[in-house]
């Protein structure tokens, strides 16, 4: 299936699930995060939402944050990101690869990732497409994003809102209790942890290329331009599907407080 570059409509419906209430059942609400859920085709394949409130923080500084591959090193719980390519001044293909808790195996990701400043609002959303240089990996499972992104909504000059919306399919048969889990610890805990790396932001950013933007200033972007028309849609059903089934919550939860501390 050939790839299609996000237009306005997409990004409206984008916005509109983010926004709505219907149909969503609403898993947590604690310290600030909301986490909502609704099952989607499998128990696997199920799709998340959450909102936090960011105060002290403007929505630019938070688009930045979500942008700057350099800087997301410093806070979040990956192993490897780079892009690879641009598509359009708007749009990229990127590689993506996340540290599971042991003894799950690693994922990966390859994605088409396409934003739009809108007014007040700010959105990010990606999806995942097969790039001919960049084949599955041995040591990771190539995971499949259905549909990923980021809402952002300014709630004025220093305070702005953050929805995260998630559909991704793990390409592995899960416990149930991985699932729940993602909900009640790895997503809440995730949305403070991009709260705080946008406090700290500025002061960074100030001292690493302060005027490199290339998300804001498509003149700056040096990526090799390739098109679209090179990338196809990654379905999951053409991906190996791993039993992680039997995996044992309280060795994983373990292993996940050890790295901790």
């Amino acid at each position: 299936m050939p790839v299609q570059i996000p237009d306005d409509a997409d990004f409206a419906s984008f916005k509109e699930q983010c926004e709505s209430d219907e149909s969503w059942t609403q898993r947590y609400n604690k310290a600030g995060v909301t986490v909502w859920c609704r099952d989607e085709e499998t128990k696997t394949v199920q799709k998340l939402k959450m909102r936090i409130v960011c105060k002290d923080v403007c929505a630019e500084t938070l688009y930045d944050v979500l942008h700057d591959t350099s800087y997301r090193k410093k806070w979040d719980n990956m192993i490897d990101t780079f892009d690879i390519a641009r598509l359009t001044v708007n749009a990229d293909v990127g590689y993506y690869s996340w540290k599971c808790p042991s003894p799950l195996k690693n994922r990966d990701f390859v994605t088409m990732r396409s934003w739009l400043p809108l007014g007040k609002d700010y959105l990010i959303i990606n999806y995942s497409v097969k790039h001919p240089k960049y084949p599955p990996k041995k040591d990771y499972v190539r995971a499949v994003s259905l549909l990923t992104g980021y809402l952002i909504q300014s709630n004025g000059a220093n305070c702005c809102t953050l929805y995260y919306l998630t559909q991704v399919d793990p390409r592995g048969s899960l416990p149930k209790w991985v699932v729940n889990r993602v909900s009640q610890f790895v997503g809440p805990k995730a949305m403070r942890k991009i709260y705080k790396a946008c406090l700290k932001y500025p002061e960074w950013k100030r001292k690493h290329d302060p005027n490199l933007k290339p998300w804001m200033y498509p003149e700056q972007n040096t990526l090799p331009c390739m098109s679209a028309s090179e990338l196809t849609v990654q379905r999951a059903d053409s991906l190996e599907n791993i039993d992680e089934s039997g995996l044992n919550e309280e060795k994983i939860q373990q292993h996940s407080e050890d790295e901790e501390t």
